[in-house]
């Protein structure tokens, strides 16, 4: 009996370390749940307005009884609801709960505009029909009848609501709901009032381009004529007959838009051209209004992007001169890092003229009073001044260039303060007072974490640990990046990461799969979570891959001379550091050498391309999505900022495009581009098959109808990655 009690006892024991450790195993997963499921879709807290009482932000919060969105009033120094602003369900037009995408505030918080029906256009630009809620009298009007607006903006003084609608600049009256008209030359293709033209909002980020003067009685706008653009003609899939879209892209070298700056005076109906020099050839990235009545300031670059002026022009007159000028050996990047102090006497500007990003503090004559950050670390992001106190807030590269921390320090240069202590990334949404901040922080392991702070740092609560999410990734069979640096055989050091399988094995040899994008200041080795492109080469490694990433010259984060070195020669100092990495991990010795992948997307896809051709030796297989493949087909302010004109450097564009390459691939290229690309146009693809045609070179290739850059939507991102991931499998 004991013998079988104790046999018995055995058994439960063998089977329950057998459950345990089955309990204690990692779950696989696979591209379902990258793509379609969402098993690892990390939270965030979206929609958040600062109020103009700095001790509450406003954020909308489902209504799940009444299937509607309300809006409601946080309390920062707890974190917590205190009010409901709008209550969904009380927001109706012709009795149904108005359906919003986003809200605004008028300044004085009385009035609330809510877009509806929103329809993006290219990567910034949109549209959709506005409404105006009164909070007071609860009553919701459509802010027009004559069809979808974009960029509805109140103007400061709480009276006005303007926006642009076909490519022309109106404004509405809030007292009497009247619409009047500034522009009446606005056309397709030819003029637009009030908005960008196609390469203004791709490459220097804004689409409005309207701006309410801060007393609310004149609005400064851009005009464009496009007259003299060349067209670009995508062919649209779908019906019998494809239609044809066509929209006005300058190609490097061609023609741009002339831009003119005016203002307008609602007293006077007075409209006021800016004297912006007699050159037409020429950009005008940005326009800021001063805290100086009728002072508004431009600034002014020429074509080569290598001198940038800021020019204060008398609104009433349009008389203009210039207060400050910048030359630079190679290109000067544009931000909006130009911060005017209330004070009437000094703003606050951003320059690499030392080297390294930093702020400088001028007068408004344009004389340098202090630089106010100094030090071989760049300034990532500029926050703003809190005048009250004498303090600018920015996050930079001072701990790592891997890294972004949040500091204050005084406008006199002194009393520097670091207040985000925790390794990895940190951006930040500063409050318009600058007493508190949403902190959203995360690490190359871990998702963000959202957390409320007051303006010296002090933690008050986490609003989003997104923990349910590390659960699922601590649940599943998910290996940990790790960082390293290598030094190339020009003595450059180079930032990585690799991503090893879990269960790797230092005596097995492994197949590398790199991954990087490459461009100008861009950066892809950094400590923060990388999302979807993460998760799929942690799939690949489960598949007994390693996935490496490397940061090569031209990139961000490290000075201006590092990120400046490819100025001219685009593509040739990259591709270098790409080969030197691919040989370095090469040589480690867990590593098949002659197994050895590259991939990217858009500048990554070109980089792709190159390394396939260029270094067909080293690399056995590449995948490009959406690449440019010639230079000479991308848009004047991007390649012209690092190419100069075709017709100025030629072989700048021709010695590193892969489409003269073609005759050297070697190994499997999978070539992959949307048709609807606006950007990175359908025609890099097309000529890039035809180089290798002419060269008799075998390669795979898919097209996506209609889909832009992004490649996107419906079941496209898991047809895209798993044609990509089953490339990879039968080549690598």
């Amino acid at each position: 009996m004991r013998q079988t009690i104790q046999r018995w006892l055995l058994t439960v024991a063998v089977v329950g370390t057998a459950l345990q450790a089955q309990a204690q195993q990692k779950r696989s997963f696979d591209l379902e749940d990258i793509f379609r499921k969402g098993t690892f879709q990390a939270k965030s807290v979206y929609g958040v307005n600062w109020m103009r009482n700095g001790q509450f932000y406003s954020s909308q919060v489902a209504d799940q009884k009444n299937q509607s969105v309300d809006v409601v009033q946080v309390d920062v120094t707890t974190g917590q609801p205190v009010s409901t602003i709008i209550e969904g369900e009380d927001i109706k037009i012709d009795g149904k709960i108005l359906d919003y995408d986003d809200y605004s505030f008028s300044a004085d918080e009385t009035k609330i505009l809510f877009e509806t029906e929103h329809e993006p256009i290219y990567r910034r630009s949109s549209k959709g029909h506005f409404y105006v809620y009164d909070r007071a009298s609860k009553k919701l009007q459509k802010l027009s009848q004559g069809g979808k607006q974009s960029y509805a903006t109140f103007s400061p003084d709480n009276k006005y609501v303007a926006f642009v609608r076909d490519n022309n600049l109106f404004y509405v009256d809030l007292a009497s709901m009247q619409e009047r008209q500034v522009t009446n030359d606005g056309k397709w293709n030819f003029i637009i009032n009030g908005g960008t033209d196609w390469v203004y909002e791709e490459e220097f980020s804004f689409a409005q381009a309207f701006f309410w003067s801060p007393q609310g009685n004149q609005i400064a706008f851009y005009k464009f004529d496009e007259s003299q653009v060349p067209e670009y003609n995508m062919q649209m899939w779908g019906p019998l007959y494809p239609t044809d879209y066509k929209f006005k892209y300058p190609k490097a070298g061609e023609k741009n838009a002339i831009v003119n700056i005016y203002t307008f005076d609602l007293g006077s109906g007075k409209t006021t051209k800016m004297d912006t020099g007699n050159e037409t050839d020429q950009y005008i990235p940005r326009i800021n209004w001063t805290n100086t009545p009728n002072l508004l300031s431009i600034r002014r670059m020429n074509r080569l992007q290598n001198t940038l002026e800021i020019l204060h022009a008398n609104t009433q007159t349009g008389q203009s001169k210039v207060v400050l000028k910048e030359t630079d050996k190679a290109y000067i990047d544009i931000t909006d890092d130009l911060t005017y102090l209330k004070n009437g006497k000094q703003f606050v500007h951003s320059s690499e003229k030392d080297g390294f990003n930093h702020l400088y503090l001028y007068d408004m004559n344009g004389k340098l009073v202090r630089q106010i950050t100094i030090g071989n670390w760049e300034v990532a992001s500029f926050y703003g001044v809190d005048e009250k106190n004498g303090l600018v807030y920015f996050t930079s590269t001072e701990v790592s260039p891997l890294e972004r921390h949040l500091y204050s320090m005084g406008l006199n240069g002194k009393n520097k303060k670091s207040l985000t202590p925790a390794k990895g990334t940190h951006t930040i949404n500063l409050s318009r007072d600058f007493k508190y901040y949403l902190d959203y922080y995360s690490t190359i392991t871990s998702p963000t974490v959202v957390s409320l702070h007051t303006s010296d740092g002090k933690q008050i609560k986490v609003l989003e640990s997104n923990e349910s999410l590390k659960t699922t990734l601590a649940n599943y069979n998910l290996p940990k990046a790790e960082f390293f640096q290598f030094k190339t055989s020009e003595g450059v050091n180079l930032n990585g990461y690799t991503i090893k399988p879990a269960d790797f094995d230092p005596n097995k040899k492994y197949p590398v799969l790199m991954f990087q994008y490459s461009g100008p200041g861009s950066q892809e080795v950094v400590n923060s979570w990388r999302g979807r492109n993460y998760l799929w080469h942690s799939y690949l490694t489960n598949q007994g891959y390693i996935v490496a990433v490397i940061d090569n010259r031209g990139t961000g984060g490290r000075g201006a001379d590092f990120k400046k070195v490819t100025y001219g020669n685009l593509g040739h100092y990259e591709v270098i550091d790409q080969i030197e990495g691919a040989k370095h991990l090469g040589n480690l010795p867990y590593v098949d050498k002659g197994r050895i992948g590259i991939w990217g997307w858009s500048f990554g896809g070109y980089m792709s391309s190159l390394a396939i051709t260029k270094g067909a030796d080293v690399f056995k297989a590449a995948i490009a999505v959406a690449p440019v493949t010639n230079w000479r087909f991308y848009d004047t302010i991007y390649t012209e900022r690092f190419l100069k004109t075709p017709q100025e450097n030629p072989d700048g564009y021709d010695k590193n495009s892969p489409v003269f390459y073609a005759d050297r691939l070697k190994g499997k290229y999978l070539l992959i581009h949307g048709t609807g690309d606006d950007n990175v146009h359908f025609q890099n693809a097309i000529e890039m098959t035809n180089a290798l045609v002419k060269a008799n070179r075998p390669f795979e290739s898919a097209y996506y109808p209609n889909r832009n850059h992004g490649i996107s939507g419906g079941n496209t991102s898991i047809h895209l990655f798993t044609k990509m991931t089953e490339f990879i499998l039968r080549n690598l």
